[in-house]
């Protein structure tokens, strides 16, 4: 493959950049120097939020485009570049719709932090993994000075066979993604990672024949479609498999940074 015309490159994070204990390999920062080098710009696009996402890069944030909240919100040097709100009725509707579930933990995630109302010292601990910035809360109807982004549901029975069916619905007028194992993430219809990265690619005047993408989950699949190199990992889920063109090794394998050194 000739790589040679490659201008952006947007990465997923867990499960594709960061291996199975959530870590970014230091090989990344001497490859990534390499990449500015030539002019190639980064994206992280991911689940998560952008305040936790801004302390995965030390040293080089001001570097990096960041694609947060699957898409609804995108931020470079500080500065927004997109804001997809959720209308305020839906979200508390979809709220209540939660609470009728069992055994799931839900989380609000608002442009200034995330808010939860469940204190349970092992879900803070699995929060703070992805949240950066958190409150609890008494109760996730009153929160009010805040935008929300996005609705994230934890089930640690598993998302895609317990969780998603209540949700199934909502698809033709929502993003209902399932985004790990135990993640379901609500949020507005125009909010998935392809539709910011096309956002991105418009700011810097750089088309989908001069970008590379990787992912492993569903939240990935419409980011596959903004490239014309995009990777699949070896982990990945076989949906993404399918509409990426190309694979790579798994998350564990460096498999993200095997491509860019060719890059």
């Amino acid at each position: 493959m000739d790589f040679s015309n490659v201008k952006l490159v947007a990465s997923d994070m867990d499960g594709t950049l960061l291996n199975t204990k959530h870590e970014l390999s230091p090989d990344f920062f001497p490859i990534f120097e390499r990449m500015r080098a030539k002019g190639i710009m980064f994206c992280a696009a991911s689940g998560r939020q952008y305040q936790n996402l801004y302390t995965c890069f030390p040293g080089i944030q001001n570097e990096i485009i960041f694609i947060a909240e699957n898409g609804s919100y995108v931020m470079y040097q500080n500065k927004e570049l997109h804001v997809q709100a959720m209308d305020r009725e839906v979200t508390h509707h979809l709220l209540k719709r939660t609470k009728e579930l069992p055994d799931v933990l839900t989380i609000l995630c608002g442009k200034k932090s995330a808010y939860i109302d469940n204190a349970n010292p092992n879900f803070v601990e699995r929060l703070s993994m992805y949240y950066a910035e958190y409150a609890i809360v008494d109760n996730l109807l009153n929160v009010e000075d805040d935008e929300y982004l996005k609705i994230a549901i934890c089930d640690l029975s598993g998302a895609e066979q317990n969780t998603y069916p209540h949700f199934r619905e909502y698809q033709n007028d929502l993003q209902v993604k399932i985004s790990g194992n135990v993640w379901l993430d609500l949020s507005h219809k125009l909010a998935h990672k392809g539709r910011a990265l096309d956002i991105v690619q418009k700011r810097f005047g750089i088309d989908r024949e001069h970008t590379m993408v990787f992912g492993d989950y569903l939240n990935d699949v419409e980011m596959m479609g903004e490239a014309h190199f995009s990777f699949a990992m070896e982990n990945a889920h076989p949906e993404v498999k399918k509409v990426a063109k190309f694979t790579t090794l798994d998350n564990n394998n460096n498999g993200v940074l095997r491509v860019l050194e060719k890059l």
